[in-house]
Parts: C-alpha cells; sequence; structure tokens
C-alpha cells in the first residue's frame, strides 16, 4: 500500500458517519440538492476570492445561475483578486479581517501557505483542498520574435535561441504567476526538459495573468505560462503564439483547487460541504458540451474576466489556433472540469506537485509530505458530498504512475526515484 493510498481506520469510520450525516441532509433536501433550511449550513454564505481564468469558470457558473443559493448558501460572495499574491493575502485574513474564506487557487498554494513557506514571517495558515477544479487547460505562449525559432513542446530550439539573445547583451525571462505555483512548475519542466536551467539560464519573473499580454507586448518575457483567456488574447493582438497547451506535457493533468481556510471550514462543517455540492454541481454543467456557448458568455462578462466570448469559446470547445500555423480540432488536451474524475483531488496529485516543489527549493527534502497532505487534502468531504448527491467516487486516492511527454515517469509509492531521475534541480 502506498503513503497516498493509506487512510486510517478513525478516518474511514468518520467519512462514513459524514456520508450519513449527508445522506440524512439530502432526504429534506430542497430541489437541486440544497440542504433544506434549518437542516444543514450554519451560514448562509462564504467570502471567495477568483483570478480572471476560464478555469475559475465554475464559481461563476455556481453564482450565476443560482446553485449555491439551491444549497442553501444564497450569500456566497466571489470577488476578483488582483493576483495569487493578493489571494494569498487574503486567505491568511480571512473575512473576518475582511480577507477571503477560500478560493480558486493554483493547487500547491494551500500546502505553501499550510506550511508558511509564502506567508509574512512564515506564520503557517491551515488549509484544507477541498477539490480539483479542472484539469490541463492551460498554455506556455512564446514572444513573437521566437516565431523563426519554431518554439513548441521540444525546447531545444528555444535554448539555441536564449543563447543567441544573451549573447547580444539583451535579458531572457520567462514569466509565471505565483513561485511554486502549477505554472510556475509547467514553465521549469518544459524549459529544464530541454536543457535550460530555470534559475541559471533564463530569469523567471512573477506577472499577474491579466498583465501578462501587456507585459510582453513591451518586451518584459520572452515566455510566460498561463490560463486562458491571456494566450488566446496573445495571439489576436499579434504579439506571440501558443507554443504548446500543458496538457502535452502531462495529459489530463491536475491544476487548481477549491481551497478553504481550514478554520472555517471546521467551524462550519455543513456549510463546507454545502459549498462544495454547489462547486461540484457547476462543475458537471461546465463540462457539458452543449453548454460550452453559454458558459464562455458567462465567463467573459465584465464581473468575471472581462474579454470578449470570442477569446475563450474555441480552446473551451477544444479548438486550437496556435497562432503559428497549427491548428487542432478536437484537442485531446481541452480542459476537463468534470469528466475523467477532475473534480476528485487525488492525494497522489498533490504528491507530485510537492516534490517538484521540492526539487526547486520551495519546500525542504525532508518534509514530512505524507503528513503534509494528510492534513490539507480532505478528499474525505469530497467523498461524503459525491455519496449524497450520487456520485460514485474514485477507488483509490492515487491515480497511479504518470508518465510525463519526455518519458519521465511518477511513480507515488517512491516519489525519491522520479526525483532522482531528474538531470536539472535544486535540490542535490
Amino acid at each position: 500500500m502506498s503513503s497516498v493510498e493509506h487512510t486510517t481506520r478513525r478516518g474511514l469510520l468518520k467519512g462514513a458517519a459524514g456520508a450519513l450525516s449527508l445522506a440524512a441532509a439530502a432526504r429534506v433536501a430542497l430541489p437541486g440538492g440544497a440542504f433544506a433550511q434549518g437542516a444543514g449550513p450554519e451560514v448562509k454564505g462564504a467570502k471567495l476570492g477568483f483570478i480572471a481564468l476560464t478555469d475559475a469558470a465554475p464559481l461563476f457558473v455556481a453564482k450565476e445561475k443560482g446553485i449555491f443559493a439551491r444549497h442553501g448558501m444564497p450569500d456566497v460572495e466571489v470577488l476578483k483578486q488582483a493576483s495569487w499574491g493578493t489571494t494569498r493575502d487574503n486567505l491568511v485574513l480571512g473575512s473576518e479581517g475582511n480577507g477571503i474564506d477560500g478560493a480558486h487557487i493554483l493547487t500547491p498554494m494551500p500546502y505553501l501557505i499550510s506550511a508558511g513557506r509564502v506567508t509574512q514571517n512564515n506564520v503557517p495558515v491551515p488549509m484544507y483542498i477541498l477539490a480539483r477544479l479542472n484539469l490541463a487547460g492551460q498554455c506556455i505562449s512564446v514572444a513573437k520574435e521566437h516565431m523563426g525559432d519554431k518554439v513548441a513542446l521540444d525546447t531545444k530550439p528555444f535554448k539555441a535561441a536564449l543563447e543567441r539573445k544573451k549573447a547580444s547583451g539583451k535579458s531572457v525571462k520567462a514569466a509565471m504567476t505565483f513561485p511554486g505555483g502549477t505554472h510556475d512548475l509547467w514553465i521549469r519542466y518544459w524549459l529544464a526538459a530541454g536543457g535550460i536551467d530555470p534559475d541559471k539560464d533564463i530569469e523567471t519573473i512573477v506577472v499577474p495573468p491579466a498583465q501578462m499580454v501587456a507585459n510582453m507586448k513591451v518586451g518584459t518575457m520572452d515566455c510566460f505560462c498561463v490560463c486562458e483567456p491571456w494566450n488566446e488574447q496573445l495571439i489576436t493582438q499579434g504579439i506571440g503564439y501558443t507554443a504548446l497547451t500543458t496538457g502535452e506535457l502531462w495529459k489530463d493533468h491536475p491544476e487548481k483547487a477549491l481551497g478553504m481556510r481550514a478554520s472555517w471550514v471546521d467551524k462550519y462543517p455543513n456549510a463546507a460541504k454545502a459549498l462544495l455540492a454547489a462547486v461540484m454541481e457547476a462543475q458537471q454543467w461546465c463540462d457539458k458540451p452543449e453548454n460550452r456557448d453559454e458558459l464562455a458568455g458567462i465567463v467573459a462578462k465584465r464581473q468575471w474576466i472581462n474579454v470578449p466570448a470570442t477569446d475563450v469559446v474555441k480552446r473551451m470547445k477544444g479548438e486550437f489556433d496556435y497562432g503559428d500555423g497549427r491548428k487542432v480540432m478536437n484537442s485531446p488536451h481541452i480542459m476537463k472540469y468534470w469528466a475523467d474524475n477532475a473534480s476528485y483531488p487525488y492525494k497522489s496529485h498533490d504528491l507530485w506537485f510537492l516534490t517538484e516543489d521540492i526539487r526547486w527549493g520551495k519546500f525542504d527534502p525532508q518534509t514530512d509530505t505524507k503528513a503534509l497532505i494528510d492534513k490539507v487534502n480532505r478528499e474525505d468531504i469530497w467523498r461524503e458530498v459525491a455519496k449524497g448527491m450520487g456520485v460514485t467516487a474514485p477507488a483509490s486516492t492515487s491515480r497511479g504512475t504518470e508518465t510525463f511527454f519526455d518519458g519521465k515517469v511518477f511513480d507515488p509509492a517512491d516519489p525519491a526515484a522520479y526525483l532522482n531521475s531528474l538531470g536539472i534541480k535544486k535540490v542535490a
């Protein structure tokens, strides 16, 4: 039995009791699975942050379509954040300190915050991951100046281009959205696979998602990793092109999560379940092909992403114009909100993120990853809610062995072997 599959008897009993409790509430539920008044949530709302990206769509849909309200949470606020750093700061504050209770968030961030790795004075703020919000759907984009180098999945041509640029006295930069976050790890993996050391051969900088295009327009960076609509906008404005979608690096990779302050979930356990049920219902709606046009219209609204719907609808449908002559219809790397267990927060995936953050020095090599995952990852709550909704949960907390585009293999039963197989890394 792998470390990520280990479940204590106490945890099983707790999960069973929670499932029975949820099932009882479901019997007196309102249409749509909402909790009956007086029989469910301890509070009517929560403050949830989001960044203007298409993978926050389940939160937009749950709010717009009254799904939060149907689950007994009519007062949920979905609040735009300026950056992932702002999201972190507001999570540290909590709503009682005029911050937020939870957020659409980069999967590694609840771990970095819980361990005090990215907080002021390194003060830990316990967080829980209640669900994954999506699989795949991010992109790595490259400045137009590198179009002739045909930079795509293989970064070897990019390495030569960067060396030429550096030799001419110019700086070369790669932008991501938060140190140790998903976009940071995707662009690092991509660069390192082609022999580019992201800490020595190129300067990595932090740029909020909504500012990526403007910064590339003025020549601030050579490449960046971010979610939509910013990769498509780059092409629309003629500034650069999509080198690859991150699903090409790792098919159906985990991406964003629904992260909540642990203190809020512990204080309002029924409200947390109601909130999660609403998000899961919204994820199902988002993933239906017949809803994609309407979904594009929702996320494009001013209060959410504030872009033309045409900048998001095609990629939502799996139609990819990379901007360099390559076009793909029905891409296998389309963002998934629900299909293929997209919502379930596999512990094995969180272990990969922690292993990569150890690789790049964001966590100490001696970090007890199992203990940290068991504290942060609340897949047990997901299972309770799923049972009440009639949703079948995965049999295991591990999705098993994962294989990457360059042939590297991650076995969650032996993360050290994976780490040792990597040529470029900070950790010895």
